[in-house]
């Protein structure tokens, strides 16, 4: 006993000080600026920092190519479906077509003995309608429904403790009793909606699928996902490959599925080699349900700065898993498709409020990189200080009076996006890839900004998102992007008046308008094969049936 204590002590130490010399050094070479080669009058140069960033992009497609070969080989491990699976479906304010796909391809899991429930967040009259598609598809006489006036934590109006103790126990009658349950509760947010499914089925199933309602499963993605599960008893919780379902409706939906694919099958793809994949996605997750009975409580009741946690629900729940020890697992042969905002506001609010799970649990999360591989704390570290080292060159690089520098600030921006996508293209075998270059300008101009807002307000609380049914516009998300595009601004002004008191060598004006000419020539190139390859594909493949089947 004693001797494990002090191996921990001793991995909590060594894994303490590799992040603090990972962070060190990084930050070092950014600010010593050592380069190992420029050019005369500083035009182009190659310096430490962005060799670590090459070298870190190179490791991790390596081990997510790895991951890929180790999946493709798990084709030929036999297991029995034997286990009892249970599918939680969270419901809010849906769109009726949406959350209509969503059941549809529930009833085609190919998973045996599957038990299902769907718990909507809301038990108004505007709600029923949910409710009613549910038995519609699910089967009128096989659906078990129920209207809660209360939820587990707070009791609805007119409700006593006699009538609230019978709800409870017909709550749990309901869930063991049927294999399609429909329960309609009070409001209180997705984490409430999951806790009522968790809550109510105990232990009675081995594992635990998690489903949003404007998903469509594969029919082999439960079946694929449990196999993860049973190879490995010391895997706790699994992922699986998100897809857009609406991703030609807008720019904006497009470039998100772009770049889900990179998120899915490079990032998440590596982390599930070393067994510690760090959010296992709404739509498509599964969990050991024996496992999940170890932590749902402190899981429900995660405070933060003395605040009450209502978003980052799933990121949570995989840290849970990652707190006890056990590994998390991605595979790509378990595959769905969801929807995602076609709206540039409603995009930019999710993208905040994911900012804000993903700062506070990273928090939570290195309490437990003593657990895992040291990959696992040397992506954290990367990938969490890698935003502030972005926002501050690019600052620099607008404020040093140099012209010059911000067009090659905006080259080299597009320049790694475009050798990544076209990279990208390469491995998933489809040119559509390349555009996702076009993410890096959305990622500088609005996602920067962003996670800085977000964590100057990540103790605000809510969905983040409003439902499909009714879109609430919010404009709060503009104020950090109208401060950062000033800030740029004044330094575009800054250097035009510092450029004009100073001799401009003809040499400069060359490489200028060679810059501006390579920059445009890029975004005409793009946008027109945008508006050709894309257009043309969004056309066909909104065909009646092709929101039915999932990209390879």
């Amino acid at each position: 006993m004693r001797c494990n204590k002090v191996l921990s002590y001793l991995r909590i130490f060594g894994t303490t000080m590799f992040g603090v010399s990972l962070l060190v050094g990084i930050s070092t070479a950014y600010i010593m600026g050592y380069q190992f080669f420029t050019t005369a009058r500083n035009h182009l140069s190659f310096g430490l920092y962005g060799a670590i960033l090459v070298v870190h992009l190179i490791i991790q497609t390596l081990f997510a190519l790895l991951e890929h070969r180790n999946m493709r080989r798990s084709l030929e491990t036999p297991i029995k479906l034997n286990k009892s699976l249970a599918l939680c479906i969270a419901a809010y304010q849906e769109d009726e077509n949406y959350l209509r796909k969503c059941l549809v391809s529930v009833k085609r899991l190919t998973y045996p003995g599957i038990k299902v429930i769907m718990v909507i967040d809301g038990n108004n009259d505007d709600d029923l309608y949910m409710m009613e598609i549910f038995k519609e598809v699910m089967g009128w006489d096989k659906s078990a429904t129920y209207v809660w006036r209360s939820n587990y934590h707070y009791k609805g109006p007119e409700e006593t403790e006699e009538s609230y103790a019978e709800s409870l126990q017909q709550i749990s009658r309901l869930v063991l009793n049927n294999k399609c349950i429909c329960i309609m509760q009070k409001w209180g947010g997705k984490r409430e909606v999951m806790y009522t499914a968790f809550k109510a089925l105990g232990r009675s199933v081995d594992y635990v699928q998690v489903c949003d309602s404007d998903t469509m499963l594969d029919p082999a993605s439960s079946v694929e996902m449990v196999k993860v599960l049973e190879e490995d008893p010391m895997v706790g919780g699994v992922g699986g490959d998100v897809q857009i379902l609406n991703k030609y409706e807008s720019w904006i939906s497009f470039l998100s599925s772009v770049r889900y694919w990179m998120a899915f099958n490079i990032e998440r793809a590596c982390q599930s080699y070393f067994g510690c994949v760090q959010c296992i996605s709404g739509p498509l997750g599964m969990y050991r349900n024996s496992l999940l009975h170890e932590f749902v409580e402190d899981w429900y009741n995660q405070t933060f700065m003395g605040s009450h946690c209502s978003f980052g629900d799933d990121r949570h729940l995989t840290n849970r898993v990652l707190s006890l020890g056990y590994a998390t697992k991605y595979t790509a042969r378990s595959k769905c498709l969801t929807e995602t905002p076609i709206t540039y506001l409603r995009w930019l609010n999710q993208q905040t409020r994911w900012s804000k799970s993903y700062f506070r649990e990273w928090l939570y999360n290195s309490m437990w990189f003593h657990k895992h591989h040291l990959w696992m704390t040397y992506e954290a570290v990367i990938t969490g200080f890698f935003p502030f080292f972005l926002i501050a060159t690019a600052i620099q690089l607008f404020y040093q009076g140099r012209l010059w520098n911000i067009l090659l600030f905006l080259l080299i921006v597009q320049a790694v996006a475009l050798i990544k996508s076209s990279f990208a293209s390469c491995l998933r075998g489809n040119i559509v890839m390349v555009f996702m270059s076009f993410y890096s300008v959305l990622y500088m101009s609005s996602l920067l900004p962003a996670k800085m807002f977000a964590i100057a307000t990540i103790n605000k609380a809510g969905w983040g998102t409003s439902g499909r049914k009714t879109i609430v516009v919010n404009f709060i998300g503009l104020v950090p992007i109208s401060v950062w595009f000033t800030i740029l601004f004044v330094g575009i002004i800054y250097t035009i008046i510092q450029e004009t008191r100073k001799p401009f060598p003809e040499s400069e004006v060359i490489v200028l308008i060679i810059g501006a000419i390579v920059y445009a020539s890029y975004w005409v190139m793009l946008l027109t094969l945008y508006a050709v390859l894309i257009n043309k594909c969004g056309k066909r493949k909104k065909e009646t049936h092709y929101d039915m089947v999932l990209d390879v």
